[in-house]
């Protein structure tokens, strides 16, 4: 990590996290990383066997205890992930059953009560980040519209307005809640989330009146998956960009399948994700756009891959991120043959004559 660089690397934790040693405990599993070569942590803030979220909320005490515990490895916090709660502040009934595996059992097979909770666990996440001292969290914004996403058959008008003003409805009391904390929220544009590229992250900016506290995760390998310019995002969107997830993925389409190929197994399909280095995001190229356009937050990798062990891929990631660092130039390449300037000079370059 230094001066001026994009921050890192940094490592997301919930496809890491288990029952077993060092994988169960927030002091095991940040060590671990720490052994990697990883200097922040992403925290998934609905893992308890790493992180209370409600007790984070009430407690400076044991927010102390968390911050103590990753500094005493030699790591920074760099967000809590809300992917989990986020997603579920807004559920079609089509995911009900399959979503109801995220939240306590109480929960289960009530919708509305599901809600709430995830509503009350996204906000008490604005807290919790500023005991620890964080400026942002990462999330989802769950999904409404998403089921409808092929026009076929024929959309009803205002099927798609009616989703996002209820997003809205939603999220922007979220959203004050985290502004009166100092809190940003970094949507993940996703498959399967109403917000999933570029155009329906828009769309969610307007509904909610360019809240400045919603903010972007970026992640090209959902870009890439979906045929889209990755870079030209970070062109459009850089402003709102506040989070980075590094992770890799591949897009082989053919005469079988191509975007739609959701139904094969994740080893089928025409896109996959890949460890860091394995697929096809041209990273060179992200990390300098990125840092072209100011960011200097954490690269977080997120590891998702149909082939290789996680073993490997966090062995292989934290060298991966830091070879992509870019410490920013003070100085211009040929500053050595710049030579002393006056208007004069000028004015005789350009054949100007001098004004009396």
């Amino acid at each position: 990590m230094t001066g001026g660089a994009i921050k890192g690397p940094a490592l997301f934790l919930a496809q890491f996290a288990g029952d077993t040693a060092p994988f169960h405990s927030l002091s095991g599993i940040v060590q671990w990383a720490a052994g990697l070569g990883y200097k922040g942590v992403q925290i998934p803030s609905w893992d308890r066997r790493l992180f209370d979220l409600d007790l984070c909320a009430e407690s400076a005490t044991y927010a102390d205890e968390v911050r103590g515990i990753c500094a005493d490895a030699g790591v920074n916090i760099t967000e809590l992930s809300t992917h989990l709660q986020g997603q579920l502040v807004a559920v079609h009934p089509a995911y009900d059953t399959a979503f109801d595996g995220f939240v306590p059992e109480a929960l289960r097979g009530r919708p509305a009560a599901r809600q709430e909770w995830a509503v009350d666990q996204v906000t008490k996440a604005a807290v919790a980040a500023r005991r620890l001292g964080l400026t942002g969290t990462v999330s989802f914004t769950g999904s409404l519209a998403f089921p409808y996403l092929y026009p076929w058959p024929q959309r009803p008008t205002g099927l798609i307005e009616t989703a996002f003003g209820e997003l809205s409805r939603r999220w922007l009391p979220i959203l004050n809640a985290y502004d009166d904390n100092g809190i940003d929220i970094g949507f993940e544009p996703h498959p399967g989330e109403d917000v999933f590229d570029g155009a329906s992250w828009e769309r969610f900016l307007s509904a909610v009146s360019e809240h400045p506290r919603a903010r972007l995760n970026y992640d090209p390998s959902h870009l890439l998956l979906q045929a889209m310019d990755y870079l030209g995002f970070i062109d459009l969107y850089h402003d709102r960009i506040s989070a980075f997830h590094v992770k890799d993925a591949e897009f082989r389409p053919d005469g079988r399948q191509g975007v739609y190929s959701g139904y094969s197994p994740w080893a089928g399909r025409a896109g996959r994700f890949r460890s860091l280095g394995d697929g096809q995001v041209d990273f060179s190229s992200v990390f300098t756009r990125l840092t072209q356009h100011g960011y200097r937050g954490w690269a977080v990798m997120e590891w998702e891959c149909f082939l290789k062990s996680p073993a490997q891929g966090a062995a292989e990631g934290a060298p991966f991120i830091a070879r992509h660092l870019i410490e920013v130039t003070e100085k211009a390449f040929d500053d050595f043959a710049s030579a002393p300037v006056d208007q004069a000079m000028l004015h005789r370059m350009l054949g100007v004559a001098e004004c009396a």
